[in-house]
Formats: structure tokens, sequence, C-alpha cells
């Protein structure tokens, strides 16, 4: 179909974009049913207290993963795309950073364990998953073929990943294999995605052993993404705290129901992959428009908001009205948090938009400001879980998260240089701009 001739529009480049857009989308949902499926048939497996063991030791670990991280993702993007002549450079420096950081989690994930450990969980699982930041350090291969506009390779990659993953735990069910070669797999999961991105890379005509390491732009990338290091790990908490708190504060119940809360977050990350993969497609498309075009940069932004309202919106109804019929089909030993889930899926309109004006903060080089935001969720959300989880359990727990997402979200009112997009927000949550296109028609 050929799309009207509109001046500064290139159907080209739009073909493009929403091309990769669609194949992250291919390749989320493949990777994220694949991983859903092998999720449920390992609860099943382990019923809610040995879920809840794995879980939880997966959620402790999973707070320290934004330091190994360092937040470095969308910056290398942005690099790669200013700079194409500098990749090797570029890529050398952000794997030998977050290489290094990977490294330093290992002790660090110990010195909690002796501040803060969990009963019940024997530390040698701990150790075992705290190579996970290691191993992580080869998804800066992602954000090259972010920046190339090429997440196709990537799809084939996760989805192939996931399968083989998935495979290993069906055997380890049908084996009836020890809760030990459960943590052994999750590991193996990130060793074998590692291993694809490699072959990948190497595959388009690019090698790793090319990359080179300069300190120079060790400074530039530490200077820009500090505050995103900060703001992952509070995003780390307040998407992960929930778990442990739970087991913390409720004892011995509090493990399988932290159990039993993980089907909740595991149905909604399955939704909030969605944002991701849209907005890491679209963010070359909106740092040219910024460049060329101001006025086309702020549509877009617009049309963004909108968009990720109307999926997520669209989430939270389908599910509020289904989660019964989903853990019917699910297993009955988890139908208690079926409610559970009907509350928490609301909290995606916050979190699409929050993924969407992310993308606007780093265009913008205000990315100090997602460690205020966030800090104010995961502050907002330890408080709420502390209050509400000794009343409600896991419900309380739900309703702590959404209103941590929304604060996350929308804190940006407060703060003048990006009122504005906070305003934005509102009207495409409260779908003024819809009804505004839907009278101009």
């Amino acid at each position: 179909m050929k799309l009207p001739s509109i001046k500064g529009f290139d159907e080209e480049a739009l073909k493009k974009y929403f091309k990769n857009t669609g194949m992250l989308l291919i390749g989320k949902v493949g990777s994220m049913g694949i991983k859903m499926l092998s999720s449920i048939a390992v609860a099943n497996y382990l019923l809610s207290y040995g879920n809840g063991i794995l879980t939880t030791s997966v959620s402790y670990v999973f707070l320290f993963a934004a330091l190994a991280g360092l937040g470095l993702d969308q910056f290398v993007v942005k690099e790669l795309h200013q700079f194409p002549d500098k990749r090797d450079h570029i890529l050398g420096t952000a794997f030998f950073m977050k290489s290094f950081a990977g490294v330093l989690c290992i002790p660090l994930i110990y010195i909690a364990w002796l501040i803060y450990p969990l009963e019940g969980i024997e530390y040698a699982y701990i150790f075992l998953l705290s190579f996970m930041g290691i191993f992580q350090s080869f998804t800066i291969i992602d954000s090259y073929f972010q920046s190339e506009v090429k997440s196709k390779y990537i799809m084939q990659v996760q989805i192939i990943g996931n399968l083989v993953s998935a495979l290993i735990k069906v055997a380890l069910i049908l084996t009836h294999s020890s809760i030990t070669l459960f943590f052994v797999a999750y590991l193996f999961d990130v060793v074998l995605l590692s291993i694809g991105y490699i072959i990948t890379y190497n595959r388009k005509g690019r090698s790793i052993f090319t990359w080179k390491y300069e300190a120079k732009l060790t400074k530039k990338l530490l200077s820009l993404s500090w505050p995103l290091i900060i703001s992952g790990i509070m995003v780390s908490i307040y998407m992960r705290i929930d778990q442990i708190m739970l087991k913390q504060l409720l004892g011995e119940r509090g493990i399988s129901e932290a159990g039993a809360y993980n089907t909740v977050v595991m149905f909604a990350e399955a939704l909030n992959f969605v944002p991701v993969a849209i907005v890491s497609s679209l963010f070359p498309a909106i740092l040219n428009a910024r460049r060329d075009d101001k006025e086309r940069y702020q549509k877009r932004l617009q049309n963004l908001y909108d968009l990720m309202v109307w999926m997520s919106l669209s989430f939270a109804i389908f599910i509020t009205f289904t989660s019964p019929l989903i853990y019917k089909l699910y297993k009955p030993e988890f139908l208690s948090a079926a409610p559970v889930l009907s509350v928490h899926v609301w909290g995606c309109a916050f979190v699409f938009l929050g993924v969407a004006s992310g993308q606007y903060l780093i265009a913008e080089n205000l990315g100090r400001l997602s460690f205020i935001r966030t800090g104010l969720g995961a502050l907002t959300n330890i408080i709420l879980n502390l209050i509400l989880i000794p009343k409600l359990g896991m419900m309380g727990t739900a309703i702590a998260t959404v209103a941590a997402y929304f604060v996350s979200a929308f804190v940006i009112l407060l703060i003048p240089k990006t009122r504005q997009q906070g305003i934005m927000m509102l009207k495409s949550l409260f779908l003024v701009t819809a009804f505004q296109k839907i009278l101009k028609r």
C-alpha cells in the first residue's frame, strides 16, 4: 500500500522502523511465550513452596542486576547511532565496563547475604546465580543491532535460546530432578543467550576480538549513565523486592505466597516487554526527529504515549475479566493469585508510559532525573509493602506495586523541565488526544 506524500515524511524509514519493531515483538512474544510455558511447568513441578525458593532467590540476585548492567544499553545505542565509525571502541569499552561490574557483584551479593540472609534458602543457590551478571555483559551486542535497526537477528537468538532452555527444564521435570538443577538451568539460560549473541555477531562479519577498550570513553559513558545505574537499582528494588518482603514479613507462609505471587509477576513481565520492544526500535527515529524537526519530534512523542495507553488499557481490561479462567487453566493451586493479577495488571499503563518517557529523558540528556523518579517509586513500594503486606498479604503487594508505578511515571509533573511531557502523558492516559483526533475527523 502506497502511503500519501507528506512533507518531511519518509515512507521507507517508516517501513524500516516498523519492520524492526515487528521483529522485536515477534522475538519477544515468541520468547515470552516459550518462557511462560516453561515457567508454568516448573511452578507446577516445584509447587508453591519450591517455586517460592527458586523465584525469591532469583529476585534477590536481580536486585544487583542493574549494577552489573550499568544502565549503558540505551547510551550505547545513542553513541553507535552518532559515531558508527567508533563501533569497536564503543562496544569494547561498554563490554569491559559491564564485565567488571558483573565480577564486582559477586562479593557484593555475598556481603549483602551476610547482612540480610533469607531464612530457609541456601546461600549456595544465591552464589550460583550471582555469576549471571558476568555473562550478561554480552547483551551489549543487542545494543549494536538496535542501533542498526536490525533486531531480527536478536529475535532469532532469543527464540532459539528460550526454546533450548525450555527443553532443558522439561527434561529436568521428566527426570524428577532436584531443585538445585533448576538453579543451574537458570544460570545456563544466560550463558546460552551470550553464546547466541556472539555467534550472530560473528556471522554478520563482525568479531568481538576487534573490540577495543578506551579509558576516555569509559569516563564519558559513566558520566552519562550513572543516573541510570542508580535508577536501575531502584527499578530492581521495586520490581523484585515484593517477593523478598513477602517471604520476610510472613515467615514460612511467605515462601508459598511468594511462589504464587511470582506467577502474577510472570504475567505482568510478559506484558511489560511490549513497550520495551516498541520503544527500543523507535528510539533511533525519535532521535532523528529531534535533530531535524522539533515539532515532528513532539508529535511522535505524543503518538507514542497514545499507543502505550491504548495497548496497556486493552491488556488490563482483558486480563481483569479473564484472570480466574487463566488460573483455572494454569493450575487451581495458584487460583488465589487471580484477583491479585487483576489488580497488578493495571500498573502496566504506568509502566508503558514510564518506558516511553524514559526515552525522552535520554534524548534530552536528562538521564539524571531517572533515578529521582525510580527512587521515589522504590520508596513508595517499600513503605506501602511494610503497611499492606501484614494486612493483605500478596494483594497488598500488588496495590503497593501499582502505586509505585504511578509515582515513578508521573513524578516528572513536579519537575519544570519535564512537566510538559507529564501533561502529554496525562492527555494520553485520560484519552484526551484520542477524542481530539476523533472530533477532527
